[in-house]
């Protein structure tokens, strides 16, 4: 399938129109941000890290029973993915305290949950995509309560998969970031990345971090915790 027009470029990501209206290239770029865009760079290789990871992980969740929006890698940076409308809804699902919810509620980061928790944001750069409750996104008819609860169950089910894959690789799954899409028909479908740049990684037994938290803290070896991260994934 080849690319025509660009209908979109984002912080980390390009999408392209195809002749079939239905679908879009997705073409992951090596740009790094942080805090709001405050803070940019390049992370070499990282297109390649979260396209190859999240188009595998993806796999593993259509089999789980999750829908996704993946179709076909093309690449090591392009990936056709169904054409979705975007849900304005960021949903963070965190397993142990670390980053802003640290920040936000006093506490220290690496305290382990007894049960996951989700949060919302309002996806609006703008607005510095400011949290938010389910209440919230109804009064902004952001989506429906159908969708939400369709998506909260959804999201809890991507951690179980996810935090179970990981832990077997040696990783502790922390929190992520996910989005979701609506198709023409209105299903509700895993849309966006699962990668290093969305999710928090830590060595399960030292607790070393293995994604973009590098770059956020410039603790250094950035490219080495993605590249890290990909061959716990994929071996060498």
């Amino acid at each position: 399938m080849e690319k025509t027009v660009q209908l979109y470029e984002g912080k980390a990501k390009k999408v392209f129109a195809t002749p079939d209206e239905t679908k879009v290239i997705v073409s992951y770029k090596d740009d790094a941000t942080a805090f709001d865009g405050t803070k940019r760079g390049t992370i070499v290789g990282k297109g390649v890290v979260n396209n190859k990871m999240s188009n595998y992980l993806m796999q593993i969740l259509e089999k789980e029973g999750v829908p996704t929006h993946y179709v076909e890698e093309l690449n090591d940076r392009e990936t056709v993915v169904k054409k979705v409308e975007i849900v304005p809804l960021e949903v963070i699902i965190r397993n142990i305290s670390a980053g802003s919810f640290a920040k936000r509620f006093g506490v220290e980061e690496g305290i382990v949950f007894k049960t996951p928790t989700i949060e919302f944001s309002y996806k609006n750069d703008e607005l510095h995509d400011p949290l938010m409750n389910e209440y919230h996104a109804l009064a902004l008819e952001l989506a429906t309560k159908e969708e939400i609860e369709t998506i909260k169950a959804m999201a809890f089910k991507v951690n179980e998969v996810l935090k179970a894959y990981f832990l077997k690789l040696g990783v502790k799954l922390v929190d992520f970031k996910l989005e979701f899409g609506r198709l023409p028909d209105g299903a509700i479908v895993l849309a966006d990345e699962i990668s290093p740049d969305t999710c928090r990684f830590w060595d399960a037994e030292t607790n070393e971090k293995l994604d973009k938290d590098r770059f956020r803290r410039d603790l250094g070896n950035v490219e080495d915790a993605y590249k890290e991260m990909m061959r716990r994934v994929f071996g060498d």
